[in-house]
């Protein structure tokens, strides 16, 4: 007998945390495409401390705390090793200046309410060389005191928009979305200009919120997914699949988008120099080394997804259609695996080093 699921209730749709926690679709055991992303900016990160950040200015013999903020820093490991690689390169570059000073350095780690906090501090490394804060909040917003932070760091987080742009949700709008789950793929251009409309928005929150929380001459570094996330429409045609086996309303899935947008360097110039705040002191298209993308690993690439994406879907639609919508998409592994080699662009990650004026 087949079974036809409906939708939550509109107060829970929207945000649920990611799968958190030690279990088989957990995000600390499926994160291996985020740390990949890590690691791969690892190199520049430590060229923009070196070349780009002004210790003597910053630091005299009565201010000797350097403050470190990683925005949506989810629940470990990856952020353990985002921060350690930071402070040394820090450490690194007062012994290059010869600063007698020796920095006691505090790090903030911040995501939303929902955020597992628990589970982050007990994975907190016990050999850590700084004080850990846990700061609960949207960075679409003011987190910290003014000129406050000297580096802030986010990785694999501003892709998400701080909500739906509303066009996607009115079935009158020009930017109605049927039939798809994300602008990926979408020919209406009314669905990619929401998108955009909204990314453009949150970033110049975001940008102006940093803008009075980093001292004169911090660093903020952001790394973003570029165009790996296109693989989104395998879990669109497998919610289609169920749409067409009369097991989900298709009335549900065509008011369901993911809220990410995956933004160029273009898109990145524009908000940024709108701003005003910032100097942008490298921003370019990188190709980090993937194990999982190299050997066309879709079964392991689809679960690092569904770490990410399960809270969006369960919030929308309920545990059992995304549990079967995801199950359904990694039975695809051999169809994903051979559009990733064909498919799979080399550009997939966008890195910005930027200087506060």
């Amino acid at each position: 007998m087949k079974r036809k699921y409906q939708a939550l209730d509109k107060m829970q749709r929207y945000y649920f945390p990611m799968n958190a926690g030690d279990g088989a679709n957990s995000y600390s055991r499926n994160s291996q495409l985020q740390k990949e992303v890590l690691d791969g900016a690892k190199k520049m990160i430590r060229d923009a401390i070196a070349e780009k950040l002004d210790i003597k200015s910053l630091f005299t013999a009565s201010i000797n705390t350097f403050r470190i903020v990683d925005l949506g820093c989810s629940v470990g490991p990856n952020t353990f090793s985002a921060m350690q690689h930071i402070i040394q390169a820090v450490k690194d570059q007062f012994s290059t200046d010869s600063i007698n000073i020796v920095p006691e350095f505090q790090v903030f780690f911040n995501d939303h309410i929902t955020n597992d906090f628990n589970t982050l501090f007990r994975s907190l490394p016990a050999d850590r060389s700084y004080f850990a804060s846990g700061v609960p909040g949207s960075f679409h917003g003011r987190l910290f005191p003014s000129g406050s932070i000297h580096f802030a760091h986010s990785s694999s987080a501003i892709h998400w928009l701080s909500k739906l742009p509303e066009e996607l949700l009115d079935e009158k709008s020009p930017a109605w979305n049927k039939g798809l789950i994300h602008y990926v793929d979408a020919a209406n251009i009314a669905v990619v200009n929401a998108y955009v409309s909204q990314f453009d928005k949150d970033m110049e929150v975001f940008l102006n919120a940093r803008a009075e929380e980093i001292v004169r001459g911090g660093i903020m570094v952001l790394v973003s997914p570029f165009s790996g996330y296109r693989l989104l429409k395998f879990f669109g045609s497998s919610l289609i699949d169920m749409v067409n086996e009369g097991m989900v309303d298709e009335s549900l899935v065509d008011a369901f988008n993911v809220p990410v947008y995956f933004p160029s360097p273009e898109d990145m110039t524009k908000v940024v120099e709108r701003n005003g705040c910032f100097s942008i002191e490298r921003i370019e298209l990188t190709y980090p080394q993937s194990k999982l993308v190299d050997e066309a690993d879709a079964k392991s690439l689809m679960s690092n997804l569904r770490a990410v994406l399960e809270g969006v879907f369960i919030s929308h639609f309920g545990s059992k259609i995304a549990d079967e919508a995801f199950a359904r998409t990694i039975l695809k592994s051999e169809d994903i695996s051979a559009w990733m080699k064909a498919n799979y662009e080399k550009q997939c990650q966008l890195f910005v080093a930027l200087k506060r004026k």
